[in-house]
C-alpha cells in the first residue's frame, strides 16, 4: 500500500534529518548502557535491539553494556538469599557473587544477545572476565565516621583491556557487556553497570556515552529538563544540590567519561520507544546532553 502525500515526506524528513548525523558518526564508537525500563517492557527492547542493529548497518560501532539489578534480586530471593544494601550498593558476599555471575554473565546477557541477533546484528556476549576485559579492584566504603565497611565482592574498575572489544568490533561483531570484573588473584567482582560503560567509553576514546535511564534526564530546581550543558555546569550543579541522592552516580559517571576524554555522554529516558535512535540521528534528542565541545548534537 503506497503512502500518502503527507506520510511520504514525513518519512523523507525523517532520513534527510538523520542524514548528517549518520554521516558524522561512521566509524566511531558508542557505548550504550542499557537498563532500567527498557529491559522489561517487550515494545521497548524491541526497539532498543532495533536501534543498536540499525547503528551498526550504517557504519557506527555500538557497544552495549548492561545491568540487571532487579533480576538479580529476583532469583536471590527465590533461593533464599536476603539481599542487604549499603549507600545503594549491593553487598555481595560469596553466594551473591555466584547469583550475580549467573544472572548478569548468563540469563540477562545472553537475552540480550538473542534480541540483537534476531533484530538482524550479529552479536557477541562476554562478561569481563572474558579476555580480561575488567581488570578490578575491591571497592572500599567508609561509614559517617570513617569506619571501613565491608560490602564482599563490590569492585571497582582498574583497566579496561580494550583489545577484547576491539577484536570484536573489528570482526563486525556488536559486543554485549556483562559488569563482571576479575581481580588479580582471579576473584570476581560485582561493578556498578554505569561504572563500567564509563570506562569502556574511555578506554575506547568514544564519540559518545549513552546511559538509560528511567527519567526524562538531567532536570533543574523546577522540573524542567536540561538538554545541553558542560562539564563546568554539570559541576556547578552538583555543588549547589541541583543533582542529588540516586540521581548523583549516574551524573558522575557521565562526568567522568567526557573529562575522560568522551566527547559527549547523554543521559536519556529509557521509557520512551527508540530512545537511542532518537537520541543519535534527530535534533531534538530525548534527553541531556554533557560535552565540553560545541556541537549539535
Amino acid at each position: 500500500m503506497a503512502l500518502d502525500r503527507e506520510e511520504a515526506l514525513n518519512v523523507a524528513n525523517v532520513l534527510t534529518e538523520a542524514l548528517p548525523y549518520i554521516r558524522r558518526f561512521i566509524g566511531k564508537t558508542i557505548v550504550v548502557k542499557y537498563g532500567g525500563n527498557a529491559m522489561v517492557d517487550d515494545a521497548l527492547t524491541q526497539g532498543f535491539a532495533q536501534d543498536i542493529v540499525l547503528m551498526k548497518l550504517v557504519g557506527m560501532n555500538p557497544v552495549v553494556v548492561h545491568g540487571g539489578g532487579p533480576q538479580i534480586g529476583s532469583l536471590l530471593e527465590k533461593l533464599g538469599i536476603q539481599s542487604e544494601f549499603i549507600a545503594g550498593v549491593r553487598v555481595t558476599d560469596a553466594a551473591t557473587m555466584d547469583v550475580v555471575e549467573m544472572v548478569l554473565g548468563g540469563t540477562v546477557n545472553k537475552a540480550i544477545v538473542s534480541l540483537l541477533n534476531q533484530a538482524g546484528g550479529k552479536a557477541i556476549g562476554i562478561t569481563g572476565k572474558d579476555g580480561g576485559l575488567i581488570h578490578a579492584r575491591k571497592m572500599l566504603m567508609k561509614d559517617a565516621s570513617g569506619k571501613a565497611l565491608d560490602i564482599g565482592f563490590v569492585g571497582e574498575v582498574e583497566r579496561i583491556n580494550r583489545d577484547v572489544v576491539d577484536t570484536l568490533v573489528n570482526s563486525d561483531f556488536i559486543p554485549v557487556i556483562a559488569p563482571v570484573g576479575v581481580g588479580a588473584d582471579g576473584q570476581s567482582y560485582n561493578i556498578n553497570a554505569d561504572l563500567v560503560a564509563g570506562k569502556v567509553a574511555e578506554a575506547l576514546h568514544a564519540e559518545k556515552l549513552v546511559l538509560l535511564t528511567n527519567v526524562a534526564g538531567l532536570q533543574d530546581k523546577s522540573g524542567n529538563v536540561l538538554t545541553g550543558l558542560s562539564t563546568k555546569q554539570v559541576d556547578g550543579l552538583i555543588a549547589d544540590g541541583t543533582i542529588y541522592g540516586g540521581m548523583l552516580p549516574k551524573i558522575q559517571c557521565a562526568l567522568d567519561a567526557v573529562k575522560g576524554g568522551v566527547t559527549s555522554s547523554h543521559i536519556i529516558d529509557g521509557r520512551v520507544e527508540h530512545a537511542v535512535l532518537l537520541e543519535i540521528f534527530t535534533d531534538s534528542g530525548v534527553g541531556t546532553l554533557i560535552t565540553n565541545t560545541k556541537q549539535d548534537k
